[in-house]
């Protein structure tokens, strides 16, 4: 492989900012729906495929699929950013898009028939003998839209508004369909691997939910307990359902924690989730205390907790019926039942199909 831009090459990164920024202070913007899926470097120099991950490892063996559609679809010599998605029923899909990532060539060839995965390109770094990173993006897209134009999948090029009503609209109704947000690029910025250039915008949302357990922090010691994260959990008519965890606290905020819920420290056998012990492997759930391939070799086991404590946490979305993403602890709720916090409080996007994000049928 002979590109003017070779890898190994860390991707250009963004900033969380709170609402669609005004594009007259960052000297033009163009918007583009924030994909929700692996990020993925595309390196190609005819036959010779190669797929990197955010932070450069291989991919290429995994998305066989993909490897076969870049050969088809996209220039002969070329490095794209974009991203690795697999929809299913016109909605992105991340839980079934880390499926792919397993040890066995064989479970890897029959995933990549039965939920294939699609690659939505961004960004250029290099087309033929020419290197596009110095160049603003504004050249970048042109570029992009010329050469890629017109692709119906499994590779697509996104879409993107310089126009920030549109954007708005966008980030309310693309969340239906599985999307994370709204990216934002200066049109006159360079590409700039690893650099924080972009600008984010999530959804955040807040939820009352139980604490009820907690694991210690990788630097907990006998002498100085500290909590690492705390497991949550949400009431359905079959009882308690683990919805995900809150982390990130100081280390002065850990000790605090940690010293303060001993008195709700409850044996395992009195606890809601006291029979997922039994689990040796990840159920659907991802409950507490089981292994998967992501975990192996940490300990996952947890100090379960009374369920009588409630707290806010602000979310982004849900996948599935836990949050995507680690939980922010907000505050804590003395004023609310824990029985009363159940899944109905949380906010329900309305349904969109991907098809129409890509301006395509994904499944094609």
């Amino acid at each position: 492989m002979d590109l003017p831009v070779m890898p190994p090459v860390q991707p250009m990164l963004a900033k969380s900012v709170s609402g669609i920024p005004d594009p007259a202070k960052h000297g033009g913007l163009s918007f583009e729906p924030k994909w929700d899926g692996f990020r993925c470097l595309v390196f190609r120099d005819g036959d010779e495929v190669e797929l990197t991950s955010r932070n450069t490892k291989p991919l290429t063996r995994y998305f066989p699929e993909v490897v076969a559609a870049v050969r088809e679809q996209l220039p002969e010599r070329c490095v794209l950013d974009g991203e690795l998605f697999v929809a299913v029923d016109q909605r992105l899909e991340f839980e079934v898009l880390q499926e792919r990532i397993h040890p066995a060539a064989s479970r890897v060839a029959t995933l990549s028939e039965r939920t294939p995965a699609g690659f939505v390109v961004f960004d250029l770094l290099a087309l033929g003998d020419t290197s596009y990173v110095d160049r603003p993006f504004a050249e970048r897209r042109a570029a992009l839209e010329e050469a890629l134009g017109g692709l119906t999948g499994p590779c697509y090029l996104t879409r993107t508004t310089t126009d920030p009503a549109e954007a708005e609209a966008w980030f309310t109704r693309f969340e239906g369909a599985g999307l994370d947000g709204v990216i934002a690029k200066p049109v006159g910025a360079p590409y700039s691997p690893h650099g924080r250039t972009m600008l984010k915008i999530k959804h955040e949302r807040t939820a009352d939910v139980v604490v009820a357990g907690y694991r210690e922090h990788k630097t907990s010691t006998p002498e100085r307990p500290l909590l690492g994260s705390l497991l949550l959990g949400l009431y359905t008519p079959e009882g308690l359902q683990h919805v995900g965890v809150s982390a990130s606290f100081t280390e002065k905020r850990r000790a605090e924690l940690i010293e303060e819920l001993q008195p709700l420290v409850c044996p395992i056998e009195e606890h809601p989730w006291g029979h997922w012990q039994e689990f040796l492997t990840a159920n659907p759930d991802r409950v507490p205390g089981t292994q998967s391939r992501w975990s192996q070799g940490k300990d996952l086991s947890f100090v379960p907790l009374r369920p009588e404590r409630v707290l806010e946490v602000k979310y982004d979305h849900m996948e599935g019926r836990r949050f995507r993403h680690t939980a922010h602890f907000k505050r804590w709720r003395t004023d609310r039942d824990p029985e009363s916090c159940g899944y109905e409080q949380l906010e329900e996007p309305v349904g969109y199909d991907l098809a129409e994000v890509l301006g395509a049928d994904p499944g094609a």
